[in-house]
Parts: structure tokens; sequence; C-alpha cells
């Protein structure tokens, strides 16, 4: 590492090319340099007493460059040194990560060694082309009953889960991470609180999906910039494998608390806040980065992005902006977790845009069935409950009421509980549709 007057000479060397800079006001989350000529997204170097700190250039004001670092920054002074690296952030994949856990920028965690780096990636890559996408057409088996018969995914879908706190995401995104058949799996914890990074390891992810997993992380007290570079980080690596032919499965949790970063950064950089002080990069940025994801020459990229609500409230910006981004989204119910269903899937406000496209007609018929047995069942709910329907009058409702029960078992499913063989035509019963 190099200090004192051999930094201060190297920076004063660069000086002449414009590529070194002096820091000149710290405001928040910002450092501002003067002197420093780079691009937006370019990384610079701080140079502080007791070490080197990255930093990102995130905007410009008049002739000065606004920086971010992606570390601890106590002891900043002013006039500290700055050097542009010339180079965007990357970070080294290889097959050795699988199994692993990594930190927002890919560093290891778990205390294991550095795996061997076959290539290294930038972090904000480019989506494929869309021409360059094939057709899904093939299934993604999830190991979760509902989801599997009910809300069948394609291999390369991108599908959201949205619910409020509390009512299941972690299980279920732990459920589906132990039992899919990708052969890896990348799970990004994005602004997850700390103790919970370690339950989700051992107990929602356990010894069944560790060895196929890479893990990402970046917890509540990192900065705003780590913890969106982190949602980039796991997306890149899931592009590696992707390029490698495989068929991957990435994981976020959540997406939600990567807008809330965006928004940290962008309001901290000047932008006007718009809807509930979200601003406007941040609606640019999600479709960036949900984009990347999908099926791409021999591989795909199955994403689950968790979507938290606020309130439960299902039209809030960030949710509302990715449900029209994403090809189906399933929505965790309050009410069927207080029931203790779980998953608390609620089939009739879910949907899996592809689930015509990688399944036959007959598997599509009996969904069909079911989700009628639901609706009618719910819309008689209420005289149902209060004893003002009189059995007989409606063949439908009578026809809900016996199969509701059966359906309601076939779709709660234990953490631990294998997906099991049954179908929904042996469920409902062979005589319909």
């Amino acid at each position: 590492m190099r200090t004192g007057r051999a930094v201060e000479g190297a920076i004063q060397r660069l000086q002449p090319y414009g590529r070194g800079g002096r820091i000149r006001e710290a405001v928040g989350l910002l450092l501002v340099a003067e002197g420093l000529v780079a691009s937006v997204g370019e990384v610079g170097l701080l140079h502080l007493p007791w070490g080197e700190v990255p930093a990102e250039v995130v905007g410009f004001r008049g002739e000065d460059a606004l920086l971010m670092p992606l570390g601890e920054v106590k002891g900043v002074q002013r006039g500290a040194l700055v050097e542009a690296l010339q180079q965007p952030l990357k970070v080294g994949v290889g097959p050795g990560m699988v199994g692993r856990v990594v930190g927002p920028l890919g560093e290891p965690l778990d205390g294991g060694p550095l795996w061997e780096v076959a290539e290294e990636r930038v972090l904000e890559g480019e989506a494929p082309a869309a021409l360059e996408r094939a057709p899904i057409r093939e299934r993604l088996l999830t190991g979760v009953r509902a989801i599997d018969h009910l809300l069948t995914l394609g291999k390369g879908q991108r599908v959201g889960i949205f619910a409020g706190s509390g009512v299941g995401k972690s299980t279920l995104l732990g459920m589906i991470a132990r039992r899919n058949q990708a052969p890896v799996t990348v799970v990004a914890l994005i602004g997850e609180r700390g103790r919970e990074v370690r339950e989700f390891l051992e107990e929602d992810l356990g010894e069944e999906g560790r060895p196929k997993s890479v893990v990402v992380v970046a917890t509540s007290d990192q900065p705003a910039l780590l913890r969106i570079k982190a949602a980039h980080t796991a997306t890149a690596i899931a592009e590696y494998f992707r390029d490698q032919g495989q068929d991957v499965v990435l994981m976020m949790d959540s997406l939600t608390r990567f807008a809330m970063a965006l928004r940290e950064v962008g309001l901290a950089a000047g932008e006007p806040p718009t809807t509930r002080g979200y601003t406007p990069s941040v609606f640019a940025a999600l479709p960036r980065l949900v984009e990347r994801a999908g099926p791409a020459g021999k591989g795909s990229i199955t994403a689950f992005y968790t979507v938290l609500v606020e309130g439960d409230d299902f039209q809030e910006p960030v949710a509302d902006a990715v449900r029209g981004l994403l090809d189906g989204h399933i929505v965790l119910s309050r009410r069927l977790a207080q029931e203790h269903h779980y998953p608390a899937i609620d089939i009739l406000e879910s949907l899996s845009r592809l689930m015509p496209k990688v399944v036959g007609e007959e598997e599509l018929r009996w969904a069909g069935e079911a989700r009628r047995i639901l609706a009618t069942y719910r819309d008689a709910q209420d005289l149902i409950h209060i004893g003002a329907y009189q059995p007989g009058r409606d063949p439908e409702i009578d026809r809900a009421v016996a199969l509701r029960p059966r359906l309601m078992a076939f779709l709660r499913q234990g953490i631990h509980e294998p997906p099991g063989t049954e179908t929904l035509a042996q469920v409902l019963g062979e005589g319909r549709p």
C-alpha cells in the first residue's frame, strides 16, 4: 500500500494529464473532488492516511467530480488525494465460486481462499440483444407445488415475489434455492439485517442448497453504493455461468432495497425527488438490471426478485414499475400467513405469463379449473360464512365448497416437505374438466 510522499508524488505525476485530483468538500455521502477528470461510473482511488478506499464517480457539479466511496471514509481530510483508475469495477469469476459466500464486490466472506479466477466481468454489464434471446419453451421445476402446478415457470423467466414484511419471502426463496433443478443458484441478499444472513445460510438455504449456490451479501449497514453493486455483482456472476451454457437461478432479496439504495445515491448527487422521494434514475436503473436476466445463447438465467410492499400497498411506485418489467408475479398474502398457510401464495392474485408456453393443454385446463374453484369460493365466501347460502342452489358453489379444502391442503407445503407426485387432476377428481 502506497502512503505519504510516495502517494503524493504519484498523484502529482498524474496531474498534467488530468487524471488526479483532491477532495475539496465532503457532504453526507458525497465527496467533491476538484481537478479530477473522469467519466461517470469510473473508479477513483481515495488515498487516506490509514489506507486506500475506492470510490465511484456518480456525477459532476460544474468543474468538480462527485464521488461516492465504496467503503469507510472516517478521517477523510480536505485536500486528500484521489486518483482516477480509468476503468469500471470488475469481479473475478470462476467455477470455484460455487458454494461460497462473497461480498458486494465479489470478495470472499466465508474465510476461504480466493477461487481460481477464470475471467473478470464488468459489474454493470449489458443486457443481451433482443434478437439474441431464444424463446422460452422449457419449464423449470422449483420444488414448490403451488408454483409448479398453478404458476408454472420457464427457464429464463423473470418473476417478482411481492409481499409485505413477515409473510415468508425468505423461507420461500430458501425452498426454491434448495429444490430447483438448475445446477447453479446465485442468491443476492441486498440490505439484509446482519443477523439474518447466517440464519438464511443455515436454515433457509441449508446443507441441501448451499453446495450449489453462490451467495452475495451486502448488509443494511454498508454504504448505499455497495448495496447497489452487490445486485450487479450477483447478476454478473449469474451471467458468467449462463455463458458457460448452464441454466442458472438468480434470486435477489430484495429489489426494493436496491431501489432505496439508488434513491440515496441519487438524492445525494442532487437529483430531484419524484414519486415518494424516488429519483428518476431509479426507474431507469431497474430495467437495466432485470433485463440482464433471461435466456441468451446456450444458457439461461431464471430470476426471482422479491419486492417489499409498504403497508401491503401493491400499487407503491417500485412494485408498480417492476410488475411491468417482469414475466410474472407471485403475491404472498398476509391473510393466508395469519391462517398459517405456507407458502402464503395468493393464487388468484399471482400470474405466470409464460405458463401457457411451457405446459400442455391438459395441465393448463386443470390449473384453470383450480383457479375457478378458488374464485367461486372467494365470491361466495361471505354468504357461506354467515349461513346465508343454502347447499344445492348453485352447483358451482357446491363444487367449490367440496373441493376447496383438498385444494388448499395440496397448496400447503412444509419447509422440508418434498413436492410429491400428486397432480391437480388427482386432487380435484378426474371427472372435469
